[in-house]
This record gives structure tokens, sequence and C-alpha cells, in this order.
């Protein structure tokens, strides 16, 4: 008995002073983590702003979705786990304002997006030539454009066609993609020989050399005004922050102005 004391008494006296003293493994820092919403037409321009935003904030790590605004915005009225929300039309952050789901003075735009015909380099239509007259091209039995009923892009393409008066000749020939990307994908695999597609895809590095566009007029199409929130759940809100001012900034800027985005 006495000895089973002593050894208890030496495992204590052991024990004791090793949590006192604090004596623990080392714990790694965790990085702060933004979760982003953003519109398709963003993809490699955000590509672009995600490498120059790390450099001055190596400690946040960007999670970035990409995706049809107008389902965003459905998701995210259903406090989907995001942290900001980059749209293709100010209307919708502008609702989750209004539902009392962002607060109001996180709200800002980024740029107003364009809207161009596109085919793919080794295309034989006329585009350069024919301009919007290029969708009614006896070549061309599929256009490919967004869907009108949740992306902007869609909505903005079906209106061009409606104001340069070819809508009602082409609209048996249209194909939706999802977004505005993945009606772009549509076109450069061929699914569609032509296609309303937005100007930053369009003007993109890995795009640039694969196709041959025409710029639809602004005035042929209601203003494509881009911006975004802040969710008002945002896991960091401070890290957020980081982010929109870098956006908002003379490199963000520069970034998305030579992605097709337009000043404010």
């Amino acid at each position: 008995m006495r000895r089973a004391l002593l050894l208890v008494t030496f495992s204590l006296f052991v024990v004791l002073p090793l949590g006192i003293c604090g004596f623990h493994a080392p714990q790694a820092a965790e990085n702060a983590v933004v979760r982003v919403a953003a519109a398709a037409d963003l993809k490699f321009a955000f590509d672009e702003i995600i490498g120059a935003f790390r450099r001055p904030h190596p400690e946040i790590e960007l999670q970035v979705s990409y995706g049809s605004s107008g389902n965003f915005y459905a998701q995210l009225s259903n406090r989907a786990p995001f942290d900001i929300f980059f749209s293709a039309d100010m209307d919708y952050p502008r609702r989750l304002i209004y539902d009392g789901l962002a607060p109001p003075e996180t709200e800002f735009t980024y740029g107003v997006g364009r809207l161009v015909v596109w085919v793919t380099r080794g295309s034989p239509i006329a585009l350069e030539k024919l301009g919007i007259q290029a969708l009614l091209d006896p070549k061309v039995s599929k256009i490919a454009i967004a869907n009108p009923r949740h992306a902007p892009y869609g909505r903005a393409s079906e209106e061009a066609m409606r104001r340069l008066g070819v809508y009602d000749k082409v609209k048996n020939r249209l194909v939706y993609g999802d977004n505005v990307m993945q009606a772009f994908q549509f076109i450069e695999s061929s699914a569609a020989e032509i296609g309303i597609v937005s100007y930053s895809l369009a003007m993109a590095p890995p795009m640039r050399d694969k196709g041959r566009l025409f710029e639809i007029p602004l005035d042929a199409f209601p203003r494509l005004e881009q911006g975004g929130v802040i969710l008002s759940w945002s896991q960091d809100r401070a890290a957020a922050d980081a982010l929109r001012a870098f956006v908002l900034s003379e490199e963000g800027k520069a970034i998305l102005r030579r992605y097709g985005f337009s000043g404010e």
C-alpha cells in the first residue's frame, strides 16, 4: 500500500508541472477563409484578381464558386454558406439588402458588362461582315445564350436580339446554358455554331485566340451594372472587407478593365 501511494505521488509530481508550464503540441495558425459566389462572366478576371490579392493578403484564402447570378440569389435567400456575392446584375444584391440578408453599407459596383456575338476561329460564318445578322446565316442551327430565367447575360442577349430585329427569326434555334460560361462552352465545343456571350470571357487570354467576335452596341440591351454585397452571416467580415476593398482599388479595377468591364 505504501509503495502504491509513493508511485501515485511521483506521477502527480511529474505530470502537473507540465500542464502548469503550458507544454502543449504547437498548433498552426488557421488562415482566414472568404467564400465567394461569383457570376460566371468573372471567371478569368477573378482568377487573376485572386493571384494579385494573395500578395498583400497571404493570410486570406479565397474559395470561389462560379455560376449564374439568379441561381446564387436563390441560394443566398436561403442563407447559402457564402461570405460575399459578386453579381452580374445589381438587382440581386439590392434584393438581398432589402430582404435584410446583407448590410446596406457593403453594397458595391465593380463594372459594366458587355455582350458579343462569338464564333470559333475556323467558323465559315462571316461574323465581321454580318454582325448580328450572322445569327440568321443558313449554316446556323443552334445559337447558344445563357438561360434568361436566371442569368443576367441571358436576359440581355434576348433583349438585344429583340431590339435588333432578329429574335423572332431565331428563337427556335436558341439553346440555353445554365450560365454564360456554359453558353460559351457550347460554341467552343461545336454544340452550337454561334452564340451571344460576355465580352469578358471572349477576351480572356485562354479564349482570345480561339474565336472571332462582334460587339453588340451597349444601347441594344439594358445596362449590365455589376456589383455585390457582403452577406450578413459572413464568417470573417474583416477578410471579406479586404477582398471588397481590393476589387475596388486601382489595381483591382485595372484587372477588370483588361477583361472588358467598363467603368462604373
